[in-house]
């Protein structure tokens, strides 16, 4: 157990007239949308989390453990003697440990969409707010029954991670939670989670990123249609605040990639990944990609070219700039770049997690 100290403001609102359609739209959407972890899975479903690993390279054609594989080339690398079966070994607790901060950043999601419901002004934020508190509980259930029952171990949370979930909690400031979870976490999530349905070959896996994954496009809607309505209006000294949050906020995210929490096991420091992973190619790419939801929606807000475009100039540097124009709430990133269309609109019906 562990607690978080926070202050902020409750607030009630007597007006009950719902006049933002895209957020009652989105609440209508989420009503319709609920599903059941014990009931719609399939727990049956037989996993060999090795096995599991093994095709998931050969249907691919990715060697098992990329990126970090890369590091192969490099002289001096604490990886250079590993044969085929530790690198196997390695993506698998590799997975595990995706799959743990996919539940731990659920959990903290849950906490701060149960702080959205009580801190927004607007009755219909509230009311979708409360389908997506829902919603995550569903996510947190979902991740820690997978890993409990198909995956060999659990990771604790990242540090990067717990960092940024702290400082988000911690805020006083209700747009921030917003962004904080809404547009960074949730929407780094979002491109996680399609890169792992699109190189994953176990059917059950799948077929829960797909049901996650439409729950999660919802969310990150509802932190843009809300942002957007409050940010057009800001004044340019709380806007400069927010964008330096947003940048703080993907570079703790970009550092959780480097996954400090596996190489310990496998007897490797962190400080010698940290010196050599961040400059592999493999490793650049991997990261822009995860970036690529989150920049358009950075633009949408104005958060890219506000005055001085002091953001865009961050995202230049990041090399992630040339996401900003991708429909990001409505594609999922598969492997090869490619892109594959799970979802039109987030407001709107989805496909049945059936689909392939």
């Amino acid at each position: 157990m562990e607690s978080v100290r926070a202050e902020f403001d409750t607030q009630f609102t007597w007006d009950y007239e719902r006049g933002r359609d895209g957020l009652n739209r989105l609440y209508e959407k989420a009503k319709r949308s609920q599903w059941n972890v014990s009931d719609d899975l399939d727990w049956s479903t037989p996993v060999d989390p090795e096995r599991m690993i093994r095709l998931q390279a050969e249907a691919t054609g990715i060697p098992a453990g990329m990126p970090a594989r890369s590091l192969l080339d490099v002289k001096g690398s604490p990886v250079a003697s590993w044969d085929e079966d530790q690198w196997v070994e390695f993506a698998l607790h590799s997975q595990a440990a995706s799959l743990s901060q996919f539940l731990h950043g659920e959990q903290g999601a849950l906490l701060c969409t149960a702080r959205l419901v009580e801190a927004v002004p607007w009755i219909e934020a509230k009311y979708y707010g409360a389908t997506q508190v829902v919603d995550e509980a569903r996510h947190v259930e979902a991740f820690a029954r997978y890993l409990d029952e198909k995956m060999p171990t659990t990771y604790p949370i990242n540090e990067n991670l717990k960092t940024l979930l702290d400082t988000v909690l911690r805020d006083e400031r209700w747009d921030l939670v917003y962004l904080g979870m809404q547009v960074v976490i949730e929407g780094l999530a979002l491109a996680a989670f399609g890169l792992m349905l699109g190189t994953t070959q176990e059917p059950l896996l799948k077929k829960m990123l797909r049901y996650v994954m439409a729950d999660e496009a919802r969310h990150v809607a509802f932190g843009i249609l809300s942002l957007q309505e409050i940010y057009d209006d800001l004044p340019a000294a709380d806007f400069r605040e927010r964008q330096e949050f947003a940048y703080e906020a993907c570079d703790m995210m970009r550092r959780r990639t480097l996954n400090a929490e596996l190489w310990p096991r496998f007897g490797i420091e962190n400080a010698e990944i940290e010196a050599l992973l961040p400059r592999q190619s493999s490793q650049q790419a991997l990261q822009r990609l995860l970036f690529s939801k989150i920049v358009p929606n950075c633009k949408k807000l104005g958060l890219l070219d506000h005055r001085d475009g002091w953001l865009r100039e961050r995202f230049q540097e990041m090399g992630v700039i040339q996401y900003e124009d991708w429909e990001n709430t409505a594609e999922a990133l598969t492997i090869g770049d490619a892109v594959e269309p799970i979802f039109a609109d987030p407001t709107t019906d989805r496909p049945s997690p059936n689909d392939d």
